[in-house]
């Protein structure tokens, strides 16, 4: 019979905190739990409802397989986890790999600590360049590996240019030639973009319940990015 939890849900940050007021961690699951008797001493992190697995308006095809995927300029330093609520990410991060059977969705990789290679929430979104919006439309599982791939630019100033290169040659079979030129094309729309401002449209997480923290707006990011890495 299927062991039945109190299940909470805890952010990093507050983790020590629910520890020590009596949360347990639950290996299998990866999410802490209150043991019987500790219910109300843990009511502060009582867990809310799942997030679904298909979020309003989302586009599970979108952006399918292994690609350099540049955020414009503007849109720098912001991403789902600095949009929502810390609590909220957690349900969300959990939703993303719990439907991805705890693989990336990319090369399948699992989840090893020893490597180390983690399981990562990323965005895919859509561009208006007319109206300047910036629309999340799916949210993906990738491994470190894939993740690096796709924020190639962070992966170059962090001294892992190598190390994602050849991983997109693995995963994705291209040659050297033709995995540089899909690395300079996907400079060059990201020049493209960053020419302008867009205003973030984040309606498929809070369509489905999922509680917003307030984004810097356009200008102020564009500004904050100036001292910022560069093609993150």
């Amino acid at each position: 019979m299927e062991l039945q939890r109190n299940w909470l849900d805890v952010t990093y940050e507050e983790k020590d905190d629910a520890k020590e007021a009596g949360a347990r961690w639950d290996h299998s699951a990866r999410r802490w739990f209150a043991p019987p008797g500790r219910e109300e001493a843990l009511r502060r992190w009582a867990a809310a409802p799942d997030i679904p697995a298909l979020l309003p308006g989302e586009d599970r095809t979108l952006g399918d397989g292994l690609f350099v995927d540049l955020v414009p300029r503007s849109c720098w330093f912001t991403n789902v986890r600095t949009c929502v609520a810390p609590e909220d990410w957690q349900r969300l991060r959990r939703m993303i790999t719990t439907r991805a059977g705890q693989r990336c969705e990319i090369c399948g990789a699992t989840q090893d600590a020893s490597i180390p290679r983690w399981l990562e929430g990323h965005e895919r979104w859509t561009y208006d360049e007319e109206r300047g919006v910036q629309t999340l439309r799916r949210l993906i599982c990738l491994c470190t590996a894939c993740h690096h791939v796709t924020h190639f630019g962070f992966a170059q100033v962090t001294g892992r240019e190598e190390e994602a290169f050849a991983h997109l040659m693995a995963v994705t079979g291209m040659s050297q030639a033709a995995a540089r030129a899909h690395i300079d094309e996907a400079f060059a729309v990201w020049e493209d973009r960053s020419n302008r401002s867009y205003d973030l449209d984040l309606s498929m997480l809070t369509g489905a319940g999922v509680t917003l923290a307030v984004p810097p707006d356009a200008e102020e990011r564009a500004a904050a990015s100036e001292d910022g890495l560069r093609g993150m």
